[in-house]
Formats: structure tokens, sequence, C-alpha cells
């Protein structure tokens, strides 16, 4: 089974493309922290750099920035190939299934009115439940 879980910091704006089909693709990475400290006191962190295809890489390029919090799930997918002096390289990329945004939306962002944007709709009120007062047809 190949399947990953991260939560970390985009550490540049998200760049949107389209394969030569015309197929969205989502180029981004994320700074991820480690559980631990280094004897020194400071703590690492990895970066990973994630793909992210069709519907899911227009909607992580249009609601994230630079510096959001984000969940990914995906696969991990190495690339092997040779650099400009011949040397032999391996690349980690995370092939993005599946986004959580946790930056929360500041309170003075707004969509402008040509924005497609979805709309959040007003909180749907609870339903009120009545007492009965006759219990005389109940069967038991």
């Amino acid at each position: 089974m190949n399947r990953v879980f991260l939560i970390g910091n985009l550490t540049r704006d998200p760049e949107l493309t389209e394969t030569a089909s015309g197929v969205a693709v989502c180029h981004f990475a994320i700074a991820v922290n480690r559980n631990y400290a280094s004897q020194d006191g400071e703590r690492q962190t990895d970066f990973f750099n994630c793909t992210a295809w069709r519907s899911l890489a227009e909607t992580i390029a249009r609601y994230t920035k630079k510096g959001n919090k984000v969940a990914v799930a995906g696969s991990v997918q190495l690339r092997n190939y040779e650099d400009n002096q011949g040397v032999k390289r391996t690349a980690v990329d995370i092939i993005v299934q599946d986004v959580e945004f946790l930056t929360p939306k500041a309170t003075g962002d707004s969509f402008d009115e040509t924005d497609d944007a979805p709309r959040m709709s007003a909180p749907k009120r609870k339903p009120v439940l009545q007492a009965m007062d006759d219990d005389s047809d109940i069967p038991f």
C-alpha cells in the first residue's frame, strides 16, 4: 500500500498549468515540521513537492497561496533522472488525491461579484420539537 498523509504549509504559491491534451495540473510544495527537535533544540522541517491533477488541481490553485496550512493525502512517487552534470538523482513527489484546507478564511476576505466561487449559505436552524399532550392512543 502506498499512502501518505501530510500536514504542512505551502512554501510558494501553487502553479497551475495544463498538459498538451488540456488536463489541469498543479505543482506546489509544503513544509512539514518533524515531531522532535535536534540536540540544540531546533525543530527540523521536511519539504515535499506535490502534484495534483484535474479539478483538484484547479481547486488547490484557486483557494490556496503561500503560507496556507493544508492536509494532503496521496501516494509517494519516485522519479529517477540525470542532472546537467550527468549525475543520477532521485526525486520524491507526492501525488495528491485529497486535500483539506486548514487555514481559516480571514474575516475581511470576500469574493467579488464576478467570482463564481461557491457561496456559503446561512446556517440552518434546528427544528424545534413540540411536546405531545395526549398519550391515550399509545398501544402499550
